[in-house]
């Protein structure tokens, strides 16, 4: 784990573009109809597990583990923009922890971060989550983690934002670590040894209708 801290920032034009896409999306059907039924009868997407995972680029002896605990939370989390007042549909909440045993150097890292968004699609999802504990610096820090349900037999697997990736390189040559939007994971490149996750998928829900 990098001893590193950054904030995100959502940039005006971004948050317009942001808010136009939701602004145009279709209205929620009338109560009543077929989708109106449909999706108040859906479950809301989730992950659960917790696992060891095989990172190549680490030494055999590490213990690297990661735990999720998330729900979709649709429209929850509004934001300051313009816009996007109501929040996003992506919004989630929930708890993720990262585990890192490091024998050769005597130090276990951990960090506890906090749920902000989530999005499935079939067996994959990918969750940000912002540190709100560690003991490596990471405190204030979106960290951003995928998870695929392994099928018919196939291994579970985990993504995450550092190590091999969001790299930066600059026009002088110097590398920098960008910070992680929401909801914006790596393939989930990494694959479970022991323990599982559970990831149940569900479209994105319909805009809210506008309170008059």
């Amino acid at each position: 784990m990098k001893n590193r801290t950054r904030a995100l920032v959502l940039t005006g034009s971004a948050a317009a573009l942001v808010a136009t896409l939701i602004a145009a999306a279709p209205a929620p059907a009338a109560p009543g109809t077929a989708t109106s039924v449909a999706a108040a009868a859906a479950k809301p997407a989730s992950v659960h597990g917790g696992g060891t995972v095989l990172f190549p680029y680490a030494p055999k002896e590490d213990d690297i583990r990661f735990t999720v605990d998330a729900e979709s939370a649709p429209w929850s989390r509004p934001h300051p923009s313009p816009g996007l007042e109501q929040g996003l549909p992506t919004d989630a909440r929930g708890r993720v922890t990262v585990y890192h045993r490091m024998p050769a150097q005597d130090f276990t890292g951990v960090a506890e971060a906090e749920v902000d968004c989530m999005v499935t699609g079939g067996k994959t999802a990918t969750i940000t989550a912002v540190v709100t504990s560690s003991n490596v610096g990471w405190e204030g820090k979106r960290i951003g983690i995928s998870v695929q349900d392994g099928e018919r037999g196939g291994p579970d697997r985990v993504g995450f934002s550092w190590a091999i990736a969001n790299v930066d390189v600059k026009p002088d040559g110097s590398v920098a670590e960008p910070t992680v939007g929401t909801c914006m994971a790596p393939a989930p490149f990494t694959e479970v040894t022991r323990g599982g996750f559970k990831v149940t998928p569900a479209p994105l829900a319909p805009r809210p209708a506008v309170q008059q």
